[in-house]
């Protein structure tokens, strides 16, 4: 999978250290992936919720952190849209964000 934007998950980061190893371990394992639907997400990443036909959560670091991604299956691209605690993804819509 082709991954946009991986400095979203820098800047994360750079204020959590703790998230670091965690977020670098996620990146590198979707971008050897090539999900072609939810499903085939689902089977690596039983925990991830999926919002609607392309908007997945994934729970980061133990549930800690959320990370909202939006996937294009066909393009096979993962967009990430929000990194944060858990105040801060109550704060959004996964849906729409």
């Amino acid at each position: 999978m082709r991954i946009i934007a991986r400095k979203t998950l820098v800047e994360f980061w750079a204020k959590h250290s703790d998230a670091e190893e965690p977020l670098k371990a996620w990146f590198h394992e979707a971008r050897q992936a090539e999900w072609s639907s939810p499903d085939e997400l689902k089977k690596r990443y039983p925990s991830a919720s999926i919002v609607n036909r392309n908007r997945v959560v994934f729970n980061i670091k133990g549930n800690r952190y959320r990370l909202i991604a939006m996937i294009n299956y066909h393009y096979k691209t993962v967009y990430i849209r929000f990194i944060g605690t858990h105040a801060e993804y109550d704060a959004v819509d996964a849906s729409t964000i």
